[in-house]
Protein backbone atom coordinates (compact mmCIF):
# COMPACT_ATOMS: atom_id res chain seq x y z
CA UNK A 1 0.00 0.00 0.00
CA UNK A 2 1.34 3.32 -0.65
CA UNK A 3 2.66 5.41 2.16
CA UNK A 4 -0.25 8.79 2.16
CA UNK A 5 0.31 11.44 -0.15
CA UNK A 6 0.43 15.21 1.22
CA UNK A 7 -0.01 17.97 -1.13
CA UNK A 8 0.59 21.27 0.35
CA UNK A 9 -1.30 24.75 -1.31
CA UNK A 10 0.20 28.33 0.51
CA UNK A 11 -1.50 31.82 -0.74
CA UNK A 12 2.00 33.09 -0.16
CA UNK A 13 3.76 31.05 -3.08
CA UNK A 14 2.50 31.77 -6.82
CA UNK A 15 3.62 31.24 -9.93
CA UNK A 16 2.27 33.21 -12.30
CA UNK A 17 -0.77 34.44 -14.12
CA UNK A 18 -2.87 31.69 -15.98
CA UNK A 19 -3.47 32.49 -20.21
CA UNK A 20 -6.48 31.19 -21.29
CA UNK A 21 -4.46 30.23 -24.20
CA UNK A 22 -3.17 27.54 -22.23
CA UNK A 23 -5.78 25.53 -23.16
CA UNK A 24 -6.17 25.37 -26.89
CA UNK A 25 -5.40 22.90 -29.75
CA UNK A 26 -4.00 22.37 -32.97
CA UNK A 27 -5.90 22.09 -36.29
CA UNK A 28 -4.20 20.87 -39.32
CA UNK A 29 -5.73 19.32 -42.59
CA UNK A 30 -4.62 16.05 -42.35
CA UNK A 31 -6.79 12.81 -42.58
CA UNK A 32 -10.37 13.79 -41.30
CA UNK A 33 -9.00 16.80 -38.71
CA UNK A 34 -10.24 19.21 -41.65
CA UNK A 35 -11.83 16.76 -44.26
CA UNK A 36 -14.32 15.01 -42.50
CA UNK A 37 -14.64 16.21 -38.81
CA UNK A 38 -14.72 20.13 -39.83
CA UNK A 39 -15.92 20.19 -43.07
CA UNK A 40 -18.30 17.92 -45.07
CA UNK A 41 -21.32 19.93 -47.52
CA UNK A 42 -22.76 16.17 -47.94
CA UNK A 43 -23.39 16.32 -44.09
CA UNK A 44 -27.07 16.27 -42.60
CA UNK A 45 -25.77 19.39 -40.52
CA UNK A 46 -24.06 20.77 -43.17
CA UNK A 47 -24.47 24.79 -42.95
CA UNK A 48 -23.95 27.51 -45.86
CA UNK A 49 -20.37 27.04 -45.85
CA UNK A 50 -20.27 23.30 -45.81
CA UNK A 51 -19.33 22.92 -41.74
CA UNK A 52 -20.77 20.20 -39.87
CA UNK A 53 -23.12 21.98 -37.28
CA UNK A 54 -22.76 19.45 -35.34
CA UNK A 55 -19.32 19.91 -34.66
CA UNK A 56 -19.89 23.47 -34.12
CA UNK A 57 -22.06 22.72 -31.54
CA UNK A 58 -20.50 20.25 -30.03
CA UNK A 59 -17.59 22.81 -29.57
CA UNK A 60 -19.93 25.78 -28.80
CA UNK A 61 -20.87 23.51 -25.41
CA UNK A 62 -16.74 24.23 -24.46
CA UNK A 63 -14.37 26.63 -23.05
CA UNK A 64 -12.29 26.26 -25.88
CA UNK A 65 -10.51 29.52 -25.73
CA UNK A 66 -8.29 29.64 -28.88
CA UNK A 67 -6.90 27.22 -31.73
CA UNK A 68 -3.87 27.44 -33.82
CA UNK A 69 -4.81 26.40 -37.61
CA UNK A 70 -4.13 26.19 -40.82
CA UNK A 71 -0.81 23.89 -39.80
CA UNK A 72 1.29 22.57 -39.26
CA UNK A 73 3.79 21.00 -41.94
CA UNK A 74 0.81 22.01 -44.63
CA UNK A 75 1.07 25.37 -44.28
CA UNK A 76 4.80 25.31 -45.64
CA UNK A 77 3.55 24.73 -48.93
CA UNK A 78 0.40 26.42 -49.25
CA UNK A 79 -0.12 29.67 -51.12
CA UNK A 80 -3.33 31.48 -49.01
CA UNK A 81 -4.16 33.60 -51.95
CA UNK A 82 -4.99 31.11 -54.26
CA UNK A 83 -7.78 30.10 -51.45
CA UNK A 84 -9.65 33.22 -51.10
CA UNK A 85 -12.09 34.28 -53.46
CA UNK A 86 -15.10 32.07 -55.38
CA UNK A 87 -14.82 28.57 -55.53
CA UNK A 88 -14.41 27.94 -58.93
CA UNK A 89 -11.31 30.36 -58.88
CA UNK A 90 -9.68 28.49 -56.68
CA UNK A 91 -6.41 26.92 -57.37
CA UNK A 92 -5.97 22.94 -56.47
CA UNK A 93 -2.31 21.60 -55.68
CA UNK A 94 -0.37 18.84 -54.26
CA UNK A 95 0.37 18.59 -50.64
CA UNK A 96 4.00 17.60 -50.24
CA UNK A 97 4.48 17.71 -46.63
CA UNK A 98 1.28 14.93 -46.55
CA UNK A 99 0.98 13.53 -49.64
CA UNK A 100 -2.60 14.88 -50.84
CA UNK A 101 -4.51 16.72 -53.50
CA UNK A 102 -6.06 20.34 -51.69
CA UNK A 103 -8.87 21.56 -53.70
CA UNK A 104 -8.95 25.04 -51.15
CA UNK A 105 -12.66 24.15 -50.39
CA UNK A 106 -11.19 25.54 -47.26
CA UNK A 107 -9.21 27.74 -47.06
CA UNK A 108 -8.23 31.07 -45.56
CA UNK A 109 -11.70 32.77 -44.92
CA UNK A 110 -13.28 30.04 -44.13
CA UNK A 111 -10.72 28.83 -41.35
CA UNK A 112 -11.30 32.25 -39.90
CA UNK A 113 -15.09 32.31 -40.01
CA UNK A 114 -14.85 28.73 -38.66
CA UNK A 115 -13.41 30.23 -35.93
CA UNK A 116 -16.11 33.04 -35.40
CA UNK A 117 -18.89 30.25 -35.87
CA UNK A 118 -17.55 28.07 -32.75
CA UNK A 119 -16.57 31.29 -30.59
CA UNK A 120 -12.29 30.88 -30.08
CA UNK A 121 -9.74 32.96 -30.59
CA UNK A 122 -7.84 31.77 -34.29
CA UNK A 123 -3.66 32.02 -33.56
CA UNK A 124 -2.89 31.78 -37.24
CA UNK A 125 0.58 30.12 -39.12
CA UNK A 126 2.05 31.59 -42.09
CA UNK A 127 4.15 30.09 -44.51
CA UNK A 128 7.97 31.02 -44.46
CA UNK A 129 9.08 27.97 -46.36
CA UNK A 130 8.04 28.61 -49.79
CA UNK A 131 6.68 32.23 -48.71
CA UNK A 132 8.27 35.27 -48.31
CA UNK A 133 7.89 38.82 -47.20
CA UNK A 134 5.56 40.36 -49.25
CA UNK A 135 3.08 37.43 -48.46
CA UNK A 136 3.24 37.69 -45.04
CA UNK A 137 2.56 41.38 -45.34
CA UNK A 138 -0.19 40.62 -47.43
CA UNK A 139 -2.06 38.04 -45.10
CA UNK A 140 -1.85 40.47 -42.57
CA UNK A 141 -3.65 43.23 -44.89
CA UNK A 142 -6.07 41.29 -45.83
CA UNK A 143 -6.60 39.73 -42.61
CA UNK A 144 -6.64 42.72 -40.49
CA UNK A 145 -6.55 45.88 -41.98
CA UNK A 146 -10.04 48.26 -42.39
CA UNK A 147 -10.13 48.57 -45.98
CA UNK A 148 -9.00 50.76 -48.51
CA UNK A 149 -6.00 48.68 -49.97
CA UNK A 150 -6.10 46.34 -52.20
CA UNK A 151 -5.68 43.43 -50.07
CA UNK A 152 -8.35 44.78 -47.20
CA UNK A 153 -10.88 45.53 -49.86
CA UNK A 154 -10.62 42.11 -51.73
CA UNK A 155 -11.34 40.79 -48.04
CA UNK A 156 -14.72 42.98 -47.78
CA UNK A 157 -15.54 41.99 -51.90
CA UNK A 158 -15.07 38.39 -50.86
CA UNK A 159 -17.88 39.21 -48.10
CA UNK A 160 -16.07 39.67 -44.86
CA UNK A 161 -16.66 43.45 -44.30
CA UNK A 162 -15.02 43.63 -41.21
CA UNK A 163 -11.09 42.52 -40.45
CA UNK A 164 -10.71 39.49 -38.48
CA UNK A 165 -8.33 41.14 -36.00
CA UNK A 166 -6.07 37.74 -35.51
CA UNK A 167 -3.82 38.82 -32.56
CA UNK A 168 -1.43 35.97 -32.74
CA UNK A 169 0.33 34.95 -35.79
CA UNK A 170 3.61 31.93 -36.13
CA UNK A 171 6.27 32.59 -38.50
CA UNK A 172 6.18 29.11 -40.17
CA UNK A 173 5.99 25.84 -38.69
CA UNK A 174 8.87 23.82 -37.51
CA UNK A 175 11.06 25.53 -39.37
CA UNK A 176 14.35 23.81 -38.46
CA UNK A 177 12.73 20.54 -39.26
CA UNK A 178 14.90 18.40 -42.40
CA UNK A 179 11.12 16.93 -43.16
CA UNK A 180 9.69 20.58 -43.97
CA UNK A 181 9.41 22.27 -47.12
CA UNK A 182 11.62 24.89 -47.38
CA UNK A 183 13.30 24.31 -44.72
CA UNK A 184 16.24 26.89 -42.44
CA UNK A 185 17.60 23.58 -40.62
CA UNK A 186 20.71 24.46 -42.24
CA UNK A 187 20.91 28.11 -41.27
CA UNK A 188 19.55 29.41 -38.69
CA UNK A 189 20.94 32.58 -38.60
CA UNK A 190 19.16 33.29 -41.98
CA UNK A 191 15.59 32.06 -40.57
CA UNK A 192 16.44 34.07 -37.26
CA UNK A 193 17.03 37.30 -39.82
CA UNK A 194 13.73 36.48 -42.08
CA UNK A 195 11.97 36.31 -39.11
CA UNK A 196 13.05 39.59 -37.46
CA UNK A 197 12.35 41.07 -40.54
CA UNK A 198 8.76 39.54 -41.33
CA UNK A 199 7.69 40.17 -37.78
CA UNK A 200 9.11 44.13 -38.33
CA UNK A 201 6.68 44.52 -41.30
CA UNK A 202 3.66 42.26 -40.25
CA UNK A 203 3.68 44.49 -37.30
CA UNK A 204 3.78 47.53 -39.19
CA UNK A 205 0.84 46.77 -40.78
CA UNK A 206 -0.90 46.04 -37.79
CA UNK A 207 0.71 47.23 -34.57
CA UNK A 208 -1.37 45.54 -32.31
CA UNK A 209 -0.33 41.64 -33.32
CA UNK A 210 2.03 39.59 -31.85
CA UNK A 211 4.45 37.24 -33.08
CA UNK A 212 5.91 33.83 -32.48
CA UNK A 213 9.25 32.47 -33.75
CA UNK A 214 10.15 28.69 -34.40
CA UNK A 215 13.08 27.25 -32.55
CA UNK A 216 13.80 23.49 -32.45
CA UNK A 217 10.68 21.49 -33.44
CA UNK A 218 11.83 18.24 -31.29
CA UNK A 219 14.56 18.59 -28.79
CA UNK A 220 15.80 15.16 -29.93
CA UNK A 221 16.87 16.91 -33.11
CA UNK A 222 20.49 17.03 -33.25
CA UNK A 223 20.84 20.63 -33.64
CA UNK A 224 18.95 21.43 -30.22
CA UNK A 225 19.51 23.78 -28.62
CA UNK A 226 22.18 25.45 -30.79
CA UNK A 227 19.79 26.09 -33.69
CA UNK A 228 17.43 28.10 -31.21
CA UNK A 229 20.38 30.47 -29.86
CA UNK A 230 21.63 31.32 -33.52
CA UNK A 231 18.19 32.49 -34.45
CA UNK A 232 17.04 34.38 -31.02
CA UNK A 233 20.23 36.30 -31.49
CA UNK A 234 18.91 37.88 -34.80
CA UNK A 235 15.46 37.98 -34.00
CA UNK A 236 14.89 38.94 -29.91
CA UNK A 237 13.38 42.15 -30.08
CA UNK A 238 11.14 41.60 -32.83
CA UNK A 239 8.78 38.77 -31.70
CA UNK A 240 6.55 38.16 -28.35
CA UNK A 241 6.62 34.46 -28.44
CA UNK A 242 9.28 31.16 -29.09
CA UNK A 243 6.98 28.58 -30.98
CA UNK A 244 7.38 24.88 -29.30
CA UNK A 245 6.93 20.99 -30.19
CA UNK A 246 7.06 17.70 -28.86
CA UNK A 247 5.33 14.75 -28.61
CA UNK A 248 6.07 12.00 -26.46
CA UNK A 249 6.24 8.49 -27.46
CA UNK A 250 5.79 5.33 -24.89
CA UNK A 251 5.95 1.54 -25.66
CA UNK A 252 2.63 -0.25 -25.41
CA UNK A 253 1.53 -1.70 -21.93
CA UNK A 254 4.16 0.74 -20.14
CA UNK A 255 2.29 3.50 -17.80
CA UNK A 256 5.73 4.43 -16.13
CA UNK A 257 6.75 5.95 -19.72
CA UNK A 258 3.43 7.17 -20.54
CA UNK A 259 2.42 9.17 -17.89
CA UNK A 260 5.83 10.19 -16.80
CA UNK A 261 6.31 11.64 -20.01
CA UNK A 262 5.90 15.18 -19.23
CA UNK A 263 8.72 15.17 -17.03
CA UNK A 264 10.59 15.50 -20.62
CA UNK A 265 8.20 18.22 -21.45
CA UNK A 266 9.39 19.98 -18.19
CA UNK A 267 13.11 19.54 -19.05
CA UNK A 268 12.22 21.24 -22.60
CA UNK A 269 10.77 24.17 -20.70
CA UNK A 270 13.57 24.66 -18.49
CA UNK A 271 15.98 24.39 -20.92
CA UNK A 272 14.38 26.36 -23.59
CA UNK A 273 13.31 29.38 -20.71
CA UNK A 274 17.39 29.38 -19.56
CA UNK A 275 18.24 29.74 -23.13
CA UNK A 276 15.29 32.64 -23.81
CA UNK A 277 17.08 35.24 -20.87
CA UNK A 278 20.95 34.31 -21.72
CA UNK A 279 19.75 35.67 -25.18
CA UNK A 280 17.66 38.57 -23.34
CA UNK A 281 21.01 39.40 -21.13
CA UNK A 282 23.68 38.75 -23.89
CA UNK A 283 21.25 41.52 -26.05
CA UNK A 284 20.52 43.80 -22.98
CA UNK A 285 17.29 43.72 -23.52
CA UNK A 286 14.55 44.36 -20.98
CA UNK A 287 11.64 42.13 -22.61
CA UNK A 288 11.15 38.52 -21.23
CA UNK A 289 10.41 36.10 -24.12
CA UNK A 290 7.42 34.03 -23.54
CA UNK A 291 6.75 30.65 -24.81
CA UNK A 292 4.12 29.21 -27.08
CA UNK A 293 4.25 25.24 -26.74
CA UNK A 294 1.51 24.86 -29.71
CA UNK A 295 1.85 21.41 -30.66
CA UNK A 296 2.13 18.87 -28.40
CA UNK A 297 1.09 15.48 -27.69
CA UNK A 298 1.13 11.58 -25.97
CA UNK A 299 1.07 8.55 -28.12
CA UNK A 300 1.60 4.77 -27.89
CA UNK A 301 3.58 3.43 -30.28
CA UNK A 302 5.51 0.24 -31.12
CA UNK A 303 9.42 -0.01 -30.73
CA UNK A 304 11.07 0.03 -34.22
CA UNK A 305 14.28 -1.97 -34.78
CA UNK A 306 17.43 0.50 -34.23
CA UNK A 307 20.04 1.56 -36.64
CA UNK A 308 23.27 2.53 -35.25
CA UNK A 309 25.18 5.24 -37.14
CA UNK A 310 21.55 5.75 -39.05
CA UNK A 311 20.61 9.01 -37.48
CA UNK A 312 17.61 11.04 -37.17
CA UNK A 313 18.14 12.92 -39.79
CA UNK A 314 18.03 10.03 -42.41
CA UNK A 315 15.14 8.72 -40.54
CA UNK A 316 13.01 12.06 -41.11
CA UNK A 317 13.70 11.89 -44.70
CA UNK A 318 12.71 8.29 -45.10
CA UNK A 319 9.58 9.11 -43.21
CA UNK A 320 8.35 12.18 -45.40
CA UNK A 321 9.57 11.47 -48.25
CA UNK A 322 6.68 8.41 -48.75
CA UNK A 323 8.92 6.62 -51.73
CA UNK A 324 6.12 4.32 -52.58
CA UNK A 325 2.94 6.09 -51.15
CA UNK A 326 0.52 8.23 -53.73
CA UNK A 327 -1.25 11.33 -53.40
CA UNK A 328 -4.76 10.80 -51.98
CA UNK A 329 -7.69 12.74 -53.00
CA UNK A 330 -9.90 13.14 -49.99
CA UNK A 331 -13.84 12.50 -49.92
CA UNK A 332 -15.04 14.36 -46.70
CA UNK A 333 -18.16 12.32 -47.06
CA UNK A 334 -15.77 9.24 -46.32
CA UNK A 335 -14.08 9.92 -43.58
CA UNK A 336 -12.24 6.10 -44.08
CA UNK A 337 -10.21 7.22 -46.59
CA UNK A 338 -8.19 5.10 -49.07
CA UNK A 339 -4.22 5.09 -47.60
CA UNK A 340 -4.83 6.54 -44.99
CA UNK A 341 -6.17 3.51 -42.15
CA UNK A 342 -7.69 5.06 -39.06
CA UNK A 343 -4.97 5.26 -35.89
CA UNK A 344 -4.97 2.46 -33.43
CA UNK A 345 -6.99 3.02 -30.51
CA UNK A 346 -6.17 2.67 -27.21
CA UNK A 347 -8.46 3.29 -23.51
CA UNK A 348 -9.01 6.41 -22.64
CA UNK A 349 -8.00 7.15 -19.52
CA UNK A 350 -4.08 6.47 -20.03
CA UNK A 351 -4.41 8.54 -22.80
CA UNK A 352 -6.13 11.58 -21.24
CA UNK A 353 -3.93 11.23 -18.15
CA UNK A 354 -0.93 11.32 -20.32
CA UNK A 355 -2.06 14.47 -22.15
CA UNK A 356 -3.67 16.18 -19.17
CA UNK A 357 -0.28 15.57 -17.06
CA UNK A 358 1.34 17.56 -20.41
CA UNK A 359 -0.96 20.55 -19.29
CA UNK A 360 -0.23 20.40 -15.34
CA UNK A 361 3.46 20.65 -16.31
CA UNK A 362 2.19 24.09 -18.72
CA UNK A 363 0.66 25.21 -15.03
CA UNK A 364 3.32 25.01 -12.98
CA UNK A 365 5.28 27.17 -15.56
CA UNK A 366 2.33 29.54 -16.08
CA UNK A 367 4.84 32.70 -15.63
CA UNK A 368 6.27 31.61 -18.78
CA UNK A 369 4.34 29.11 -21.14
CA UNK A 370 1.47 31.14 -22.13
CA UNK A 371 -0.07 28.91 -24.75
CA UNK A 372 -0.53 25.28 -25.37
CA UNK A 373 -2.15 23.71 -28.30
CA UNK A 374 -3.18 20.40 -27.90
CA UNK A 375 -2.93 18.19 -31.25
CA UNK A 376 -6.04 16.09 -30.97
CA UNK A 377 -7.76 18.63 -28.56
CA UNK A 378 -10.79 19.21 -30.91
CA UNK A 379 -11.28 14.98 -31.05
CA UNK A 380 -10.76 15.35 -27.31
CA UNK A 381 -13.54 18.05 -26.72
CA UNK A 382 -15.78 16.64 -29.87
CA UNK A 383 -14.81 13.02 -30.91
CA UNK A 384 -16.24 12.51 -34.09
CA UNK A 385 -17.32 9.85 -36.35
CA UNK A 386 -19.25 10.35 -40.12
CA UNK A 387 -22.76 10.32 -38.00
CA UNK A 388 -22.06 11.39 -34.69
CA UNK A 389 -20.17 13.08 -32.28
CA UNK A 390 -19.87 11.77 -28.34
CA UNK A 391 -17.14 12.97 -25.65
CA UNK A 392 -14.35 10.82 -25.07
CA UNK A 393 -12.97 10.53 -21.09
CA UNK A 394 -10.68 13.64 -22.14
CA UNK A 395 -12.93 16.01 -22.62
CA UNK A 396 -13.45 16.14 -18.77
CA UNK A 397 -9.96 17.14 -17.19
CA UNK A 398 -10.19 19.14 -20.68
CA UNK A 399 -12.39 21.07 -20.17
CA UNK A 400 -12.47 21.09 -15.97
CA UNK A 401 -8.91 22.73 -16.48
CA UNK A 402 -10.07 25.30 -18.80
CA UNK A 403 -13.46 26.10 -16.19
CA UNK A 404 -11.04 25.75 -12.54
CA UNK A 405 -7.63 26.23 -13.97
CA UNK A 406 -7.49 29.75 -14.62
CA UNK A 407 -6.11 33.29 -12.26
CA UNK A 408 -3.02 32.48 -10.81
CA UNK A 409 -0.80 29.14 -10.66
CA UNK A 410 0.16 28.41 -7.62
CA UNK A 411 3.06 26.35 -6.32
CA UNK A 412 2.37 22.65 -4.71
CA UNK A 413 4.54 20.71 -2.65
CA UNK A 414 3.87 16.98 -3.03
CA UNK A 415 5.40 14.00 -0.32
CA UNK A 416 4.92 10.76 -2.06
CA UNK A 417 5.93 7.66 -3.45
CA UNK A 418 8.02 7.59 -6.91
CA UNK A 419 8.60 5.84 -9.50
CA UNK A 420 11.15 5.97 -11.87
CA UNK A 421 11.30 6.02 -15.75
CA UNK A 422 14.57 3.68 -17.60
CA UNK A 423 16.15 4.91 -20.72
CA UNK A 424 14.22 3.67 -23.93
CA UNK A 425 14.28 4.09 -27.48
CA UNK A 426 11.07 4.12 -29.57
CA UNK A 427 13.10 4.34 -32.66
CA UNK A 428 16.53 6.16 -33.53
CA UNK A 429 15.02 9.45 -33.03
CA UNK A 430 12.71 9.21 -29.93
CA UNK A 431 15.25 8.15 -27.31
CA UNK A 432 14.39 8.73 -23.83
CA UNK A 433 16.99 8.99 -20.65
CA UNK A 434 16.56 7.62 -17.14
CA UNK A 435 14.68 9.78 -14.97
CA UNK A 436 14.23 8.42 -11.53
CA UNK A 437 12.31 10.14 -8.24
CA UNK A 438 8.72 10.97 -10.57
CA UNK A 439 6.26 11.50 -8.26
CA UNK A 440 2.91 9.03 -8.52
CA UNK A 441 0.68 12.08 -7.29
CA UNK A 442 1.00 14.70 -10.27
CA UNK A 443 -0.33 18.17 -9.07
CA UNK A 444 -0.90 21.38 -9.81
CA UNK A 445 -3.24 24.54 -8.58
CA UNK A 446 -5.18 27.36 -9.50
CA UNK A 447 -6.11 30.44 -7.80
CA UNK A 448 -8.89 32.58 -9.26
CA UNK A 449 -8.84 35.79 -7.15
CA UNK A 450 -12.13 37.43 -8.59
CA UNK A 451 -14.44 34.72 -7.92
CA UNK A 452 -12.83 34.01 -4.62
CA UNK A 453 -11.94 30.19 -5.62
CA UNK A 454 -9.11 27.97 -5.52
CA UNK A 455 -8.80 24.45 -7.58
CA UNK A 456 -5.79 21.76 -6.63
CA UNK A 457 -5.56 19.37 -9.26
CA UNK A 458 -3.88 15.82 -8.99
CA UNK A 459 -3.28 12.36 -10.99
CA UNK A 460 -2.87 9.42 -9.19
CA UNK A 461 0.00 8.00 -11.92
CA UNK A 462 0.39 4.48 -10.08
CA UNK A 463 -1.11 2.03 -12.47
CA UNK A 464 -1.08 -0.19 -9.41
CA UNK A 465 -3.06 0.99 -6.47
CA UNK A 466 -5.17 3.87 -4.99
CA UNK A 467 -3.31 6.16 -2.48
CA UNK A 468 -4.49 7.80 0.35
CA UNK A 469 -3.80 12.13 0.38
CA UNK A 470 -4.19 14.92 2.17
CA UNK A 471 -4.71 18.32 0.63
CA UNK A 472 -3.20 20.72 2.99
CA UNK A 473 -4.75 24.51 1.97
CA UNK A 474 -4.71 25.67 6.08
CA UNK A 475 -2.88 28.77 4.49
CA UNK A 476 -6.07 29.93 2.95
CA UNK A 477 -7.83 30.38 6.43
CA UNK A 478 -11.35 30.83 6.41
CA UNK A 479 -12.16 28.60 3.11
CA UNK A 480 -14.23 25.90 2.47
CA UNK A 481 -14.45 22.79 0.91
CA UNK A 482 -16.17 22.79 -2.36
CA UNK A 483 -16.25 19.26 -3.45
CA UNK A 484 -13.30 16.27 -4.83
CA UNK A 485 -14.54 15.81 -8.55
CA UNK A 486 -12.90 12.03 -9.67
CA UNK A 487 -12.56 10.57 -12.99
CA UNK A 488 -11.41 7.11 -12.97
CA UNK A 489 -12.26 3.46 -14.48
CA UNK A 490 -11.27 -0.10 -13.34
CA UNK A 491 -10.63 -1.17 -16.83
CA UNK A 492 -7.71 1.24 -18.82
CA UNK A 493 -8.93 -0.16 -22.00
CA UNK A 494 -12.39 1.06 -21.46
CA UNK A 495 -13.62 4.10 -23.49
CA UNK A 496 -16.40 6.30 -24.40
CA UNK A 497 -18.24 5.81 -27.70
CA UNK A 498 -21.50 7.17 -29.01
CA UNK A 499 -23.27 3.75 -27.95
CA UNK A 500 -22.08 4.22 -24.83
CA UNK A 501 -20.98 7.46 -24.02
CA UNK A 502 -21.31 7.58 -20.68
CA UNK A 503 -18.58 4.50 -19.75
CA UNK A 504 -15.99 6.60 -18.41
CA UNK A 505 -17.93 9.90 -16.80
CA UNK A 506 -16.35 12.23 -13.50
CA UNK A 507 -18.14 11.44 -10.15
CA UNK A 508 -18.29 13.14 -6.56
CA UNK A 509 -16.32 11.70 -3.98
CA UNK A 510 -18.84 11.87 -1.04
CA UNK A 511 -16.26 10.11 1.35
CA UNK A 512 -13.88 13.29 0.83
CA UNK A 513 -13.23 14.74 4.67
CA UNK A 514 -12.49 18.67 5.31
CA UNK A 515 -10.82 19.24 8.96
CA UNK A 516 -8.69 21.72 9.83
CA UNK A 517 -7.77 23.35 6.80
CA UNK A 518 -6.96 19.97 5.50
CA UNK A 519 -9.02 17.27 2.69
CA UNK A 520 -8.62 13.18 3.24
CA UNK A 521 -9.61 11.19 0.67
CA UNK A 522 -8.48 8.86 -1.28
CA UNK A 523 -7.11 8.69 -5.30
CA UNK A 524 -8.07 5.67 -7.40
CA UNK A 525 -5.23 3.94 -9.36
CA UNK A 526 -5.45 6.08 -12.73
CA UNK A 527 -7.06 8.92 -11.79
CA UNK A 528 -7.82 12.68 -12.19
CA UNK A 529 -8.94 14.55 -9.38
CA UNK A 530 -10.39 18.15 -8.78
CA UNK A 531 -10.06 19.61 -4.84
CA UNK A 532 -12.26 23.11 -5.36
CA UNK A 533 -12.28 25.42 -2.27
CA UNK A 534 -14.49 28.44 -1.87
CA UNK A 535 -13.51 31.80 0.12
Amino acid sequence: MPKKAVVTVHPAYRIGEISPRLYGSFLEPIGTMVNGTMYNPKHPTADDKGFRRDFIEALKQTPIPAVRLPGGNFVSGWDWKDSIGPMEQRKAHLDLAWRQYIPNDVGHDEYLQWAERVGFEPLYTINLGTGDINDAIYITEYTNHEGGTYWSDLRRKYGHEKPYGVKLWYLGNEMDGPWQIGSWEKDPRGYGIRANEVSKAMKWVDGGIETAVCVSSSPFLAHYPQWDLEVLQECYEAVDYVSMHHYHSAPEGDFAALLGGSVFFEDYINTEIALCDFVQTKCRSPRRMLLSFDEYGCMIRPNRPLRPGYGPHNLYMDHYNFPTRKYIRHDPDNMLMPGMPPMGRHGDMPMALANTSVLLAFLRHADRVKVGCMTGGLGTLAAASREHIWRSAGYYPFTQLMTYGRGVSMRTSVDCDTFDIPGYAIDDNSQYYRHEGLPFIDTAAALDEEKGELAVFAINRNWEASNDVSIDVSGFEGWSFVEHIQLYSDDPNAANTYENPDAIIPTANKEAKFECGKVSANLKSLSWNVFRFKK
